[in-house]
């Protein structure tokens, strides 16, 4: 009898930790019925990644209650709780929104131009230069191109695509503004709305966060976020008493 109370005991254990251990999840990413390739997905509670292919497909390792995060820099972030449900029909297809187009600023300025009049009996003719004697050289080239302006031109244009570079390049801040997601500072960090923006100039003065700057990985992204919030916390907790 009490060998089949042990054995009994021991099926129940085996079966509760296969029920607890991580499944392969399998699913799909679309957009309009479209599949969605290189999309990031990451599993936020294990801390593990992996991307959809050419097809929209992925697969994960994933666990009951764990919380999957979907992001493409084209489309709106997707986060997903997994269920038992989901596991078992191990078939997950995830939609995700197109983010509208933005267009780059446009300045528009007035350009006025000068009032021409009618010609008068006072009015000052310039004659035109006289035309050159095809069969005479006399140095110049007709009809030739002004080098010093095509060079000035070029010159202009390299200034223009230097500064548009620099104006373009991405700072810490709009990495994580454009990449994480607006609940993420709420729920999984709680921060108060007006503590953002303070603890994201927090994060950047740490040399660390250019590194995740040139990184542009989620997961690393919040990883790093979330080991900056405890000392956030610690240095108002510290400031408060």
């Amino acid at each position: 009898m009490r060998v089949k109370l042990l054995t009994t005991i021991s099926i129940f254990t085996y079966q509760l930790s296969i029920s607890q251990s991580e499944k392969v999840l399998n699913g799909k990413v679309l957009s309009q019925n479209l599949p969605l390739n290189k999309v990031e997905v990451i599993n936020k509670t294990a801390k593990t990644s992996t991307r959809t292919n050419e097809l929209g497909e992925f697969s994960i390792l994933v666990r009951p209650k764990d919380s999957l995060l979907f992001f493409s820099k084209d489309y709106f972030f997707k986060r997903l709780k997994i269920s038992q449900q989901n596991i078992d029909q191990n078939n997950l297809v995830v939609n995700m929104i197109l983010k509208p187009e933005e267009l780059d600023e446009v300045l528009i300025t007035e350009i006025k131009f000068p009032k021409v009049s009618a010609a008068n009996e006072n009015s000052t003719v310039i004659p035109k230069p006289a035309i050159s004697n095809p069969g005479v050289y006399t140095g110049g080239i007709t009809n030739g191109a002004d080098l010093m302006a095509i060079f000035s031109l070029f010159m202009k244009k390299d200034k223009k695509a230097k500064n548009k570079s620099k104006k373009h390049e991405l700072t810490f801040k709009q990495l994580v503004n454009a990449t994480v997601p607006l609940d993420f500072f709420s729920t999984d960090l709680k921060l108060n709305p007006e503590e953002k923006d303070l603890f994201i100039d927090f994060c950047d003065a740490d040399p660390n966060s250019q590194f995740i700057l040139k990184q542009k990985n989620l997961l690393y992204t919040l990883d790093f976020l979330h080991t900056k919030n405890k000392e956030f916390k610690k240095l108002n907790s510290g400031t408060k008493n």
